[in-house]
């Protein structure tokens, strides 16, 4: 079973569809893709992705403030809380660290604060946690391990970062996830962590409708493209592409415990 992990259906660029994301949704269903999470990045947007994930029995949503969006500092724990009771809603985030976009320490507080509500969301409500890091290492874990994040679980997506971070996490008993971007050319660095992942803490996501995969790289992603994205990590743990579909489903699964799949 091949599910994308991380995807926002609610921003698809939909130009090669004639603007339908039903014409997304069915090359991704044409390519295999048997499940979707669509993730959640404002609290104001949140109905649209509920609804996306209303409307389809193949997409699970989240509830989250991103931490680049300008809303992160009025992050409501009770409107996580509260969203997060649909039957839909599988996870709280995105949420998470991003200081390479923005360098001001007065900024990078009024993520950790939203950080730290949604951790405490997750941990009250039982849901894990999608999360962001990006150039905040430290700060990341630091959060992790303050907030109790290990009570919850949850994802490293897209991921970036050092194995020394992948390993801290894991530890906390998160999962990492790699989008297409472990299929640049660049990124030797990324493959060689993601061979090093466990299995059983691997997972695969698009992230559409950013990162699109080689061979598609420069074109807006869309969910279809986690095919080519588990290939390639497939090939990078030497396995068959149907066996790492199956583990990484069975993890989705693991992890994601209120999505149905």
């Amino acid at each position: 079973m091949l599910i994308d992990s991380h995807c926002h259906l609610d921003r698809l660029d939909l130009e090669p569809f004639d603007g339908k994301l039903e014409g997304a949704l069915d090359n991704a269903r044409e390519n295999g893709v048997k499940h979707m999470l669509c993730v959640c990045i404002t609290l104001d947007k949140f109905n649209d992705v509920l609804t996306i994930a209303q409307q389809h029995d193949d997409i699970s949503c989240s509830v989250g403030v991103h931490p680049l969006y300008d809303g992160v500092k009025d992050t409501d724990t009770d409107a996580l809380i509260e969203n997060s009771k649909h039957p839909e809603v599988v996870a709280i985030g995105e949420t998470g660290l991003d200081y390479f976009y923005h360098k001001d320490p007065e900024n990078h507080k009024l993520q950790q604060k939203s950080f730290r509500k949604h951790i405490r969301a997750a941990n009250e409500v039982g849901l894990p946690i999608i999360v962001h890091t990006r150039d905040a290492r430290e700060d990341t874990l630091n959060i992790l391990k303050e907030e109790n994040a290990e009570k919850c679980g949850g994802v490293l997506h897209c991921f970036t970062e050092s194995l020394e971070m992948a390993e801290e996490a894991m530890e906390l008993g998160f999962y990492v996830s790699f989008s297409g971007i472990v299929t640049f050319k660049n990124a030797e660095e990324l493959r060689e962590t993601c061979r090093k992942i466990p299995l059983d803490k691997l997972l695969i996501e698009t992230d559409s409708p950013y990162l699109a995969p080689v061979p598609h790289r420069g074109k807006s992603n869309q969910p279809a493209f986690v095919k080519n994205v588990g290939q390639f990590v497939a090939d990078l743990h030497g396995l068959s592409y149907n066996k790492l579909c199956e583990i990484t489903a069975k993890n989705y699964q693991t992890l994601f415990s209120k999505s149905k799949v």
